[in-house]
């Protein structure tokens, strides 16, 4: 894993140091709204089979973000690989930080790395069909709607009746400009 350098974010492999800034990404209701229903995760009780991904500083394939300019904490990108030849891309931002442009540039990085040093075929993603802001970020990341599917999860979040959406980009559509 590669650092990677955008306009406005550093995207770095993650360090056991980022711990406390990724648990405090899950203790905000509204970070966690289309993965959980909007609950601050529990350290101490959340079981090891979570339906969504915590790092702790530790994992592979997790990018920690900070801001360019000043090194501040803005959240996490993933690309983790599912299969041979696809990994799928995830992110988490702190809610200060959204609305900026800053998912769309660490997600778009990203899938450029996958492509052209990660050496995957089809990179994927996947949200709630009524997480608008997460869609958004993948269409400006260059993956296209592939389809929806029912969502599976243990617990009706709010929306989730309107299932999940998957998106993709394979390797030779991807521009990469």
């Amino acid at each position: 894993m590669a650092v990677l350098q955008t306009t406005q974010l550093t995207l770095s492999p993650c360090c056991p140091s980022d711990r406390a800034d990724f648990i405090g990404l899950e203790l905000d209701p509204e970070v966690m709204r289309f993965l959980n229903g909007g609950h601050a995760v529990n350290h101490e009780t959340v079981g090891q089979n979570a339906t969504f991904l915590m790092p702790r500083g530790t994992e592979p394939y997790i990018w920690t973000a900070r801001r360019t300019a000043n090194g501040a904490f803005v959240g996490w990108f993933c690309l983790w690989p599912e299969s041979e030849g696809v990994a799928e891309l995830g992110y988490r931002l702190r809610r200060m930080d959204w609305g900026q442009g800053l998912a769309s540039e660490g997600a778009w990085a990203l899938v450029n790395w996958g492509f052209e040093s990660g050496q995957y075929d089809k990179i994927v993603a996947t949200t709630m069909a009524v997480n608008h802001g997460s869609r958004r970020v993948m269409e400006k990341a260059g993956l296209n709607y592939a389809r929806a599917v029912a969502f599976e999860g243990p617990d009706p979040i709010a929306g989730s009746e309107h299932g999940e959406v998957w998106y993709e980009v394979l390797r030779s559509e991807w521009n990469g400009s």
